[in-house]
């Protein structure tokens, strides 16, 4: 009798890597309305980019749902877009806050939902052009970043 199940040691579909390159469309940051979960160290590193006080910071660009706090969207054409999100004149989409920016936006799109099976990658792909496009990144890089990132 193994002492392991078979699931825990067959390999993650996407074993032999999967490509990203980001293509600055923005759409990671836009779309329906949702979250950016934020940690207090992460609140902090923000703040501090920004100048401002913590308490300055969440009153001005976040939010608390269900005691946790997420960054504010606000409404334009292209949807619900992330506070920080600028677009320049040719439509590229620009983080202001990027060197600073939460977690969950460094390991998008290594999510665990878009890593379950193939089709939630594909899904992932049909709104993210930089998917299965670019850089190759290995299986032990995607798992980085793929426990990294939070519950949602």
């Amino acid at each position: 009798m193994p002492s392991t199940s078979s699931k825990q040691n067959k390999p993650e579909w996407y074993a032999d890597g999967l490509s990203f390159s980001c293509t600055q469309c923005g759409n990671c940051c836009s779309g329906p309305p949702g979250y950016v979960w934020m940690d207090d160290k992460e609140i902090n590193a923000i703040a501090t980019h920004l100048k401002l006080s913590t308490p300055d910071f969440l009153r001005r660009h976040a939010r608390q749902v269900d005691g946790r706090w997420t960054l504010n969207e606000r409404l334009t054409p292209k949807g619900y877009d992330c506070v920080f999100l600028q677009r320049d004149d040719q439509g590229k989409a620009l983080c202001t806050i990027y060197s600073v920016r939460p977690v969950q936006c460094r390991t998008w799109p290594f999510w665990t939902d878009n890593l379950r099976k193939p089709a939630d990658w594909d899904r992932a792909g049909s709104r993210c052009p930089g998917i299965d496009k670019g850089k190759l990144y290995p299986i032990e890089q995607i798992r980085i970043l793929r426990d990294e990132t939070p519950e949602f």
